[in-house]
């Protein structure tokens, strides 16, 4: 074997350790949910704004800014949240200004009733992750 290519071998390991590396810190529990257990915690305080007025909202029972949309029940297809049985889950819109469409912040409830769910679940990066906000069934 020349010594090119062992060279050329010993690069490419670097850059697979380098990537593996690289992922493994995107994909922390720390920075982003892992199977199915919701993702981090997150107080309401740390949130954006809007995520509060959509929780009033939520326990009013509305008006919603995208009423077909709102409310809608969400199939947790990605798996991120934990598993449960069709229908418990349901997303809300968390309106982004200046956006010409819904965007990619949400809140994801889990439980019943409708106006005052069991969980409540913020993804600003259109479920890629979530935290669980722990204290918004306190807003009213």
């Amino acid at each position: 074997m020349g010594r090119r290519r062992l060279v050329l071998i010993a690069l490419g390991v670097l850059v697979v350790a380098f990537a593996a590396v690289m992922l493994s810190r995107n994909h922390s529990p720390d920075s982003a949910p892992s199977g199915g257990d919701g993702g981090t915690t997150c107080p309401i305080s740390s949130l954006p704004p809007e995520v509060v007025d959509t929780v009033r909202r939520i326990h009013a029972g509305g008006p919603f800014p995208f009423p077909h949309s709102d409310g809608a029940v969400f199939g947790n297809r990605e798996g991120h949240l934990p598993k449960q049985r069709r229908g418990y889950y349901h997303e809300y819109t968390v309106v982004t200004s200046r956006a010409r469409d819904r965007s990619v912040r949400r809140i994801v409830t889990g439980g019943t009733p409708l106006t005052d769910p069991a969980q409540y679940f913020y993804t600003g990066d259109h479920y890629d992750s979530f935290c669980l906000v722990t204290d918004a069934g306190r807003q009213r």
